[in-house]
């Protein structure tokens, strides 16, 4: 058994191969995203560049990206959230984590890719950089209640 590099815990051949080989067509957004990351980890650049819409292909780079995904090592694929994409939608958002390590780096790779259906097919269109949410400090003030959860007023406890 040969394990799908998505993430998926199926066997690669009843997975994404099916549908990077063109055997069948990613039924939603997040399965054309994950047959996308199988084809990175597997360098099959054909598909990535097919699976791109014809609107946002301009300035690919075939043998760049190739060199990319081969010296690349990938570590797995986590899937964080999906806004529509389904059977019956006609846009669709993946944000995901690709985790893998380049030369010699380990890197993540946090996006919210964009897929659009045209003609019964799925295809990513783009994608934006996830960026760390800020992080918000509250003011505590001394009557307020302690954040420890112990029920006494912060300057009862903590505070002190």
């Amino acid at each position: 058994m040969n394990i799908c590099p998505c993430g998926s815990e199926k066997d690669y051949s009843e997975c994404c191969e099916q549908i990077i080989s063109g055997v069948q067509s990613a039924k939603t957004a997040e399965q054309l995203m994950r047959a996308r990351y199988s084809a990175y980890v597997l360098a099959e650049m054909n598909f990535i560049f097919e699976s791109t819409h014809p609107d946002h292909r301009e300035g690919y780079d075939h043998a760049g990206t190739k060199e990319w995904a081969e010296t690349a090592d990938w570590h797995g694929l986590e899937v964080i959230d999906t806004n529509k994409g389904g059977e019956g939608d006609s846009v669709g958002e993946v944000e995901f984590i690709a985790r893998f390590t380049e030369k010699g780096n380990k890197r993540e790779h946090h996006e919210a890719g964009q897929f659009k259906r045209k003609d019964g097919h799925w295809y990513f269109t783009d994608g934006n950089m996830v960026r760390p949410k800020p992080l918000v400090v509250t003011k505590i003030g001394r009557n307020d209640p302690c954040t420890c959860g112990s029920g006494l007023k912060y300057k009862k406890c903590c505070g002190k």
